[in-house]
């Protein structure tokens, strides 16, 4: 029935999986690559990359860089750096990720429930996706066809906050944005939930306390999360928060 949550849209990267500072690590060597090759001298760490462009996929990344630093990059260039990324990250997060603290045990109890359609929507690479969640055991919780990818899945690689990934997987589930939470920890993401008519759940765990003021009011009040997590363990009572605000 409208106005009731049957289904719960998951990020990925730091929301479900510890992938971002992994990921971007990796992301941090070639985004130098490209820069200096344009004779720029700026140059990036794993963490102020993360800081620049969290939420978003390598392709949205340098995109921005291109707009950041009034360059251009040809599509074959980009295509190149696509696949060059994609392998490197997959590579460590097969050797090092790990879950966010209590989410397996929230998975568990909405497993056992068996009330909730249960989906990942992420803007990273399918492969990468794929690769972080049976890392970590997690993909019993979720059907193969319902892990949807911004960058892989769509007819036109996109990225968040670009909302089109989550229409898509409504589209493909077949329900409504009101039938809907998301879980999302950046802004790119929480905007995409936000744009797509989806009620919001904000989670920090993974920030530091700093970040984590700078974060809670850009998912409160500027994405409108019903509900700010620091810890999974919070997410009962987080989704009757949603339950209240319908």
């Amino acid at each position: 029935m409208p106005g009731q949550t049957t289904t719960i849209l998951f990020d990925c990267d730091n929301t479900l999986v510890l992938s971002e500072e992994l990921a971007f690590e990796a992301c941090a060597e070639l985004a130098n690559e490209i820069l200096e090759k344009q004779g720029i001298e700026d140059r990036y760490t794993g963490p102020s990359l993360l800081k620049d462009f969290v939420g978003q996929n390598f392709r949205g990344m340098i995109l921005n860089l291109c707009k950041k630093y009034n360059f251009t990059i040809s599509p074959e260039d980009l295509e190149s750096y696509v696949d060059r990324e994609l392998g490197k990250v997959i590579e460590t997060l097969e050797k090092k990720a790990q879950p966010c603290p209590g989410v397996m045990e929230e998975l568990d109890g909405l497993q056992e429930m068996k009330k909730y359609k249960l989906a990942v929507v992420s803007s990273s690479a399918l492969s990468r996706v794929q690769a972080s969640i049976k890392k970590v055991g997690m993909e019993k919780y979720f059907r193969s066809d319902w892990v949807y990818s911004a960058a892989t899945s769509l007819p036109k690689p996109t990225s968040k906050p670009d909302p089109a990934v989550y229409i898509y997987a409504m589209e493909q589930i077949g329900v409504k944005p009101e039938e809907c939470v998301a879980v999302e920890d950046s802004r790119s993401g929480a905007t995409a939930a936000m744009r797509a008519k989806i009620p919001l759940i904000g989670y920090i765990g993974p920030y530091d306390e700093e970040e984590r003021k700078k974060m809670i009011p850009i998912l409160r009040d500027e994405c409108g999360a019903k509900y700010i997590m620091k810890h999974w363990s919070e997410f009962p009572e987080a989704l009757k928060a949603v339950a209240a605000s319908l």
